[in-house]
């Protein structure tokens, strides 16, 4: 799993990804999720929250959708906020999509090797136990202006 924090892969991802699903994404403004989603969108990356139980609705003013297959544009990137028992079952969902993303990442604590080494080997950037909010401006020394909440 070492490789899944390189520095130069995270710059790599950040650097060339423009769509990016987050899938737990909470309406909650007060919820980690929620600010990422915003903090991405403020980066200038197309996102899209996906929810299952706020389906239709808005996140970050952005349309939110119950499923990745239910998403109208390629994704770039999958950024995970589930528990890491979770994974395994996304993983799968992430593998049987008719084109499937470049990269998938998972947030601080979504670590699940079995998982993200099965996406590695089908060809994914994986990303993993990090957060594009802290790393972005870590690495690109610049910090997005907040869009405003929805």
């Amino acid at each position: 799993m070492d490789g899944y924090f390189d520095d130069d892969l995270i710059r790599s991802v950040l650097g060339s990804v423009k769509t990016i699903a987050v899938v737990g994404a909470s309406p909650n403004p007060l919820r980690p999720s929620h600010g990422v989603t915003e903090f991405l969108v403020a980066a200038g990356y197309t996102v899209f929250p996906v929810n299952p139980g706020h389906g239709g609705g808005a996140i970050a003013g952005q349309r939110v959708y119950e499923r990745l297959a239910d998403i109208p544009e390629r994704i770039d990137m999958v950024d995970v906020f589930r528990r890491p028992e979770a994974l395994p079952a996304l993983v799968d969902e992430v593998l049987a999509l008719e084109t499937r993303p470049r990269a998938l990442w998972t947030q601080l604590g979504v670590v699940n090797p079995e998982a993200t080494d099965r996406a590695a080997a089908a060809g994914l950037q994986v990303v993993v136990d990090r957060c594009p909010a802290v790393e972005y401006p870590r690495l690109f020394r610049k910090v997005p202006r907040r869009a405003p909440r929805a």
